[in-house]
């Protein structure tokens, strides 16, 4: 059966944002009308950064609001602090989102929690922290799916074993827990995997020469899923990834035309941007 992710699904959107804000009328929802017939999808929709169109990226604001969208998962980022801290962060620096300055990784977790990571997106946000995947774990863990990405892991030597490690503790380290770690550091993964070989790994491919056939079948040795760049998905690349045993998540659809385009051929599941396609 189909689902509906409308407008109904996100009535508590505005009970929400009020608990993060005094001035949550001011935020503009642009949710589409849920009469429209193009609302409908059985597609797996992955939340990219949470509900980043509606709340700051990759905070518990956005991801809280992509929860009461219906997303079957909560795409996130993961950087380390000074202090080993496993911190929810796109960038490298919180330049860009947060009113600080810095590396992620000169910083301590006290210093990046002092941050505001609300007030560059909307003041009605002001306040709102980065959260730590300690707390995103506690929050969704075993409720709704997590696809976690080891950003550039190289600059974190040992975020593999303490991102396992922190897997164990939240008994999230099962093939059944709704945990998928994905990056584009092949080096990376396999290493994350010796520590954690039961926790589904995906390989962000963002170059089409690392689709041929010889690296597919590398992949399919330790991966059990394939998120390249949407346009480099073609109907010959969902067969072949299909037919090694493994699945296809592109990234990032930007509108309904994209989901649906790539539901039409054969994807397992679509990271996006929207979430009421």
């Amino acid at each position: 059966m189909k689902r509906y992710r409308n407008l109904a699904a996100t009535l508590m959107l505005s009970s929400l944002l009020a608990f993060f804000a005094s001035d949550a009328s001011a935020v503009s929802l642009a949710i589409p009308d849920s009469s429209h017939p193009s609302l409908l999808t059985d597609m797996p929709l992955i939340a990219h950064r949470g509900a980043a169109m509606l709340a700051p990226e990759n905070t518990i604001p956005a991801f809280d609001a992509a929860v009461e969208l219906q997303a079957d998962f909560l795409e996130l980022d993961i950087q380390m602090s000074r202090d080993g801290a496993l911190i929810v962060l796109h960038d490298a620096t919180v330049d860009r989102t947060t009113n600080g300055t810095g590396a992620v990784k000169d910083l301590t977790l006290d210093q990046l929690r002092a941050l505001d990571a609300g007030q560059k997106f909307h003041p009605a946000f002001r306040g709102t922290k980065l959260p730590t995947l300690d707390e995103v774990l506690t929050r969704y863990g075993g409720a709704t799916g997590l696809l976690l990405e080891l950003k550039v892991p190289s600059r974190y030597p040992g975020i593999e074993q303490k991102l396992s490690a922190l897997l164990q503790q939240h008994r999230l380290h099962h093939a059944d827990s709704k945990i998928i770690v994905q990056s584009f550091d092949i080096r990376s993964l396999q290493q994350f995997h010796h520590y954690a070989p039961d926790v589904p790994l995906a390989v962000l491919v963002k170059r089409g020469e690392l689709l041929k056939d010889s690296q597919l079948l590398r992949y399919a040795a330790y991966a059990d899923y394939i998120n390249p760049k949407l346009q480099l998905v073609t109907p010959s690349l969902v067969e072949r990834v299909h037919e090694l045993g493994m699945k296809v998540a592109p990234w990032t659809a930007h509108a309904a035309q994209d989901i649906h385009h790539l539901t039409e051929m054969g994807v397992d599941a679509v990271i996006t941007d929207t979430l009421s396609p």
